[in-house]
Formats: structure tokens, sequence, C-alpha cells
């Protein structure tokens, strides 16, 4: 147990999904050999623990402007159900989702997402705009924020400094 970890307050909301999260900054790293913004997203089946997808950031690699991580997992994880609907599924990703993902999870009906750091010029769970909780759509996921968010936010600031 590292020292952070020690002095650590007990958080049952968020530590659950400490160990996904942990899943999906291992994906965040791989976005970064394609030489993409490292983001890692896992999409969890309704049981809360068996990973159905995983996918990264690869818009530089695939020069795809839609090739986000959160899309990519929730690509997979239908495919791997053989339908669109992830009723009963979570997204577990590493930074806040931008409109386009926080779109694409409505319209696939997840039930939960799960992120680590906030984003604050392009958020759309919660920061600048909060899509996924509008009264106004017809499904609205449950948010869980700042999963690992030292960790997440750290991944982001190295790659950025080291541009």
């Amino acid at each position: 147990m590292t020292a952070p970890d020690a002095a650590r307050v007990p958080d049952p909301v968020r530590d659950r999904w400490r160990a996904a999260m942990r899943l999906a900054l291992d994906e965040a790293g791989r976005a970064v050999q394609g030489g993409d913004v490292p983001v890692g997203a896992v999409v969890l089946a309704p049981d809360g623990t068996t990973v159905l997808a995983t996918g990264h950031n690869e818009r530089e690699a695939v020069g795809d402007p839609t090739a986000h991580a959160e899309i990519l997992a929730v690509r997979r994880a239908a495919a791997v159900l053989g339908e669109w609907r992830l009723t009963g599924c979570t997204l577990v990703v590493t930074l806040e989702p931008c409109t386009m993902c926080a779109g694409a999870l409505v319209q696939s009906r997840v039930d939960r997402v799960v992120y680590g750091a906030r984003d604050d010029k392009a958020g759309a769970t919660g920061s600048l705009w909060d899509v996924v909780r509008d009264r106004r759509l017809n499904h609205r996921p449950e948010v869980v924020q700042g999963v690992l968010a030292e960790d997440c936010a750290r991944l982001l600031t190295e790659f950025f400094r080291d541009r």
C-alpha cells in the first residue's frame, strides 16, 4: 500500500470503481503509443466487474475524429452483446466525456458513467455541460466522478508537458 493510499479516507461510492479505472489508465497508456491524448475507457457488464470492451483514443492513429476512447469502447461492447443497448452497463473513463461521447452514452443507454479527471474545457457530464443528466432526454445515466482523479490528471498533464 502506498503512502497516499494508507492515508486515504475510504469512499464506498468511488472505491468500487478503482480497479476498473486502473484498467482504463492502462488503456490510456496505449493511446500515447499511437500519438494520441492518453484517454482510456472500459465498459463493464451489468455485474459491474466483467469487462465487455476497452478503448483508447485513436484519432491520430486512424485519422478519425470520432475515435475517442468512449466511442470505441461502446462500439466494441455493443458488438460483444450483439445489440446497441448497453442497459445495465457501466462506462469507466479516465477523462470526463465530451459532448459527442456524452451523447453516445445517452443513446447507448449505459446505466452509469464513471470518470477520473474533470475536463473544464470540454466536459459534458457535469463540468462545462451536463448532457447526460439533461431532463429533456429520454435516458439519464448515473454519474460518478473523481475516481483516481489525480492519477488520471497526472497522465494528461505529463503528456501535454512533454509535447
